[in-house]
């Protein structure tokens, strides 16, 4: 699992103003909590979130924090969102205890090509994430998921991964990608033949009653 620095203040302040007035200079309030640790209200500048926040890899963060004599091993546990502006305004980090497990959802990628969709199939992907439970140093950075050998209507369920040293802890019977059958589509009738249908009687009709004019 790759590792990360982040350097992090401690914050004195817990108004609401004063969480606006760290995130106007560029700094993102947040917690950092663990089993037997006090927790630590912090601030981290947006900028050194970034990496942790905005991928689809799972980091340990190597946490500095202003006047501690020593780092924390920790993770990103849970980050709040602006809903207008999408930017971070809140997160936890929860302190790794060696020896001790940890429940963490960790993102699927998905590997290879399916067979199926080459046959016109299309292919499903219904878990991004899976509930994990494992020792620190099993923690992976994404769970790699193959599915070269999918067919139409085949799929992969939770049961069908195994990892050495994690438990999943999603229903084992829950699906995590499928191959679907090709939706059909029926071609309708073209509206020309209907409209040439509807002139030919009159037609008939028009050159039948000339004919008795002429007699």
């Amino acid at each position: 699992m790759a590792e990360i620095q982040l350097k992090a203040e401690k914050r004195t302040e817990f108004k609401k103003s004063s969480a606006r007035t760290y995130r106007k200079t560029g700094f993102i309030p947040g917690i950092f909590y663990g089993t037997g640790e006090i927790s630590i209200p912090i601030a981290i500048s947006e900028l050194s979130l970034r990496p942790i926040i905005f991928t689809n890899e799972s980091h340990i963060v190597n946490l500095e924090i202003e006047g501690e004599s020593k780092p924390f091993s920790c993770i990103l546990k849970d980050v709040q969102f602006d809903p207008i502006q999408t930017r971070p305004i809140h997160f936890d980090l929860m302190a790794l205890t060696e020896g001790e497990s940890i429940t963490i959802e960790v993102n699927v990628q998905l590997t290879g090509i399916a067979p199926g969709i080459k046959e016109g199939g299309i292919l499903q992907h219904i878990l991004h994430k899976l509930e994990i439970e494992c020792l620190p140093q099993f923690i992976p950075s994404y769970i790699s998921v193959d599915i070269s050998n999918l067919g139409i209507n085949d799929s992969l369920k939770v049961s069908d991964i195994k990892l050495e040293g994690i438990q999943i802890l999603n229903d084992e019977n829950a699906a995590i990608v499928s191959v679907l059958p090709p939706t059909v589509v029926e071609e309708e009738a073209k509206p020309e033949v209907a409209a040439e249908a509807a002139v030919a009687e009159p037609e008939v009709i028009s050159k039948g009653k000339k004919e008795k004019e002429e007699e």
